[in-house]
């Protein structure tokens, strides 16, 4: 259930404002299981259908971190894509996502620092119409003359 965009690098000599990239991707139990696995966070929301289903949400739910690696995919893949270094994120979490949910990750161009290299990105992952986070990021973007 991917659809994502061709990978790459996106030089900053060739960002514009409002240029767009996105990823969907189903979330599944073996993603909140690998990474419960490699974050060591084993919060039994996650991963304990008795005990999420006395929590608010009802339910497991995934890692509100794992939804905000599709953004960092993203940006790491396709906008700037290879060779971005990340220098900042900020992130709210709006809603949950479960398993089997499928995620829209979007990225978008908001500012351009072209003496600097500098990027802020707008950041959403929405779930059908429903946001479930949103945030910004601040990135140095490859260039053509020092890469």
């Amino acid at each position: 259930m991917n659809d994502n965009l061709p990978r790459g690098t996106i030089c900053i000599e060739d960002l514009e404002i409002g240029m767009t990239r996105h990823l969907r991707k189903e979330i599944t139990d073996r993603d909140i299981e690998l990474f419960a696995e490699v974050s060591t966070d084993r919060n039994p929301v996650h991963l304990d259908d008795a005990y999420a289903q006395d929590t608010i949400f009802e339910g497991r739910i995934a890692h509100g971190m794992l939804t905000a690696g599709l953004v960092s995919a993203v940006i790491g893949e396709q906008l700037p894509g290879h060779g971005t270094i990340y220098m900042g994120q900020s992130l709210k979490f709006m809603a949950p996502v479960r398993p089997g949910d499928v995620v829209l990750a979007e990225v978008s161009v908001l500012t351009i620092d072209y003496a600097k290299r500098r990027v802020t990105l707008d950041c959403r992952c929405s779930v059908g119409n429903t946001t479930v986070l949103k945030g910004e990021a601040t990135v140095l973007a490859p260039s053509r003359k020092f890469d």
